[in-house]
């Protein structure tokens, strides 16, 4: 398995620079296009369970990190406060305190919950340089973030649905997950909440987590001191290119910042109560899931995610009318395709190999001719004649469908 680092000399997919700083990677184009395909999938999961999207700001006071616990906890990995007259602003290292604000800023009715809010939002972290490494350790975070706030007899239901997703994602995405890590507090100091609160969550996740793995084959394995410090969580963790592992995946729950934002909801017998907040993160970070996808698949990525799609080849002059018309109709569907004409054909196939082009498509005299057009896909270990409509077909019902590979038969 390669490194993304190495990978990238040849993919182009980010740049960093050092007037842009360390750690701050800059997206290009073929990145940017893997970023979006990923954005999309996290959306269409997310409204798929019922989510709702909110857009919330960067900057937050320093007093509200301090009222959600964030400023004691996390302080040396927080950027430096801003000072606009009077007030202190910084740059937010999570979002959920701005989402536990868009639930309080209006009342809510026991027959409204669970309420699921959703954000592809960028948070900081103050990594310190040595660290630092290509996609997987950034100082600007971009993570498929949702808060859901629910009755406590919910909050089951709703660790279960989130880990549903995660697993989903996972297994669309093609990442095989090593285990689940039921991450639980120790017997330190450095939790916010009771022991009581902690256990009866603990036993929440785990029986959630149970239910849903139960015939998967993937482990729960417990991890005491690896919890948030307001609250258990359940992890999917993976290995990278050299053998770290990572948390790719998360669902936790919250019974701390409910208390610190005074979340409510009005209960059947019309008294206030107190929500439960669940966080998770079904895709997650935008940089470390692209990491993770260039290594997996080392830099050939599955056909809905390739920056290039098709590269169309003709062979010579006078097949151009007929490769210009194959562009056309894979544009009209959408198709992220290329026409290469410059340099000998040898010269071209390579470099689309180089690049990792989902589908080479060449054009000679004689497909020219009967409308076909010579396919390779070396994903599929796929090299045959078709005709343009059965290229176009499978094709777009890869893109559509997600798939791992392109159905040719």
């Amino acid at each position: 398995m390669s490194d993304h680092r190495e990978l990238n000399h040849d993919l182009d997919v980010y740049a960093t620079d050092p007037l842009a700083g360390a750690g701050l990677p800059l997206w290009l184009p073929a990145g940017s296009v893997i970023r979006r395909e990923l954005e999309r999938l996290a959306k269409d999961l997310a409204h798929a369970d019922g989510c709702v999207d909110v857009h919330t700001p960067v900057l937050g006071k320093r007093a509200l990190f301090e009222r959600s616990g964030h400023w004691a906890k996390f302080e040396d990995d927080m950027f430096p406060t801003l000072q606009l007259g009077d007030e202190e602003v910084v740059l937010r290292p999570a979002n959920c305190p701005h989402h536990a604000l868009v639930y309080k800023a209006r009342s809510h009715s026991y027959r409204e919950l669970p309420i699921r809010l959703n954000e592809l939002a960028p948070m900081f972290r103050a990594e310190r340089s040595g660290v630092l490494s290509g996609l997987t350790r950034v100082r600007q975070i971009s993570l498929d973030d949702t808060h859901v706030f629910c009755r406590p007899d919910q909050t089951g239901a709703e660790v279960a649905r989130g880990l549903r997703a995660a697993l989903e994602a996972q297994r669309i995405l093609g990442l095989p997950v090593h285990h689940v890590r039921l991450s639980m507090r120790d017997d330190s100091d450095a939790w916010l909440g009771t022991e009581e609160q902690w256990r009866t969550a603990q036993d929440a996740l785990r029986e959630s987590a149970h239910d849903i793995l139960e015939g998967s084959g993937l482990p729960l394995v417990e991890a005491p001191g690896e919890a948030a410090f307001y609250g258990p969580k359940v992890d999917l963790q993976v290995f990278d290119s050299r053998g770290h592992e990572e948390t790719i995946a998360t669902v936790q729950v919250d019974f701390t910042q409910p208390e610190r934002f005074d979340l409510t909801y009005h209960g059947e017998d019309g008294e206030r109560h107190r929500v439960v907040m669940v966080h998770r993160g079904t895709v997650g970070s935008m940089e470390r899931v692209t990491a993770a996808l260039l290594e997996r698949y080392d830099g050939r990525l599955p056909l809905w995610l390739a920056p290039v799609q098709v590269a169309v080849l003709p062979v010579s002059q006078e097949q151009d009318d007929a490769a210009r018309a194959l562009v056309d109709a894979l544009r009209a569907q959408g198709v992220r395709v290329e026409l290469a004409c410059d340099d000998s054909l040898g010269s071209r196939v390579r470099e689309a190999r180089r690049r990792r082009v989902a589908v080479v498509a060449v054009v000679g005299a004689r497909e020219a001719a009967d409308g076909s057009v010579q396919v390779t896909d070396v994903a599929a270990g796929f090299r045959e004649v078709v005709p343009v409509d059965h290229l176009v077909g499978r094709v777009v019902a890869a893109r559509d469908g997600r798939c791992q590979a392109v159905g040719w038969t």
